[in-house]
């Protein structure tokens, strides 16, 4: 079982900007990936930012430029930096984390509790 937290939201004005920070424990062998993803009202979550064990960094076109996601591998630790934040960027933000629990065991995704983003003057 893996345990997923998420902190570091909270409320920007426009052009501001957020660190939030995920941190992932429990019984972990191994961690494949940690993304970010965003749920705003009404509609779908949606992929933000994801990197892989190796270093891989994906992220959704909307957030490229503005967005960095990084890593701490040796602590189970994700970050995501927002600059130049915009309304459109309010939504709870979740993190993903993709791991095994066990030497050669499948891979499980385990989701945080979110947190608030929101981008307001």
């Amino acid at each position: 079982q893996v345990q997923v937290v998420e902190s570091g939201g909270g409320l920007v004005q426009p052009g501001g900007s957020l660190r939030l920070s995920c941190a992932a424990s429990g019984s972990i062998f191994g961690i494949v990936a940690m993304g970010w993803y965003r749920q705003a009202p009404g509609k779908q979550r949606e992929l933000v930012a994801t990197i892989t064990n190796g270093g891989s960094t994906t992220y959704a076109d909307s957030v490229k430029g503005r967005f960095t996601i990084s890593r701490d591998n040796a602590k189970n630790l994700v970050f995501l930096r927002m600059n130049s934040l915009e309304p459109e960027d309010t939504a709870v933000y979740y993190c993903k984390t993709e791991a095994t629990t066990r030497f050669g065991g499948p891979v499980y995704q385990s989701w945080g509790q979110g947190t608030q983003v929101t981008v307001s003057s």
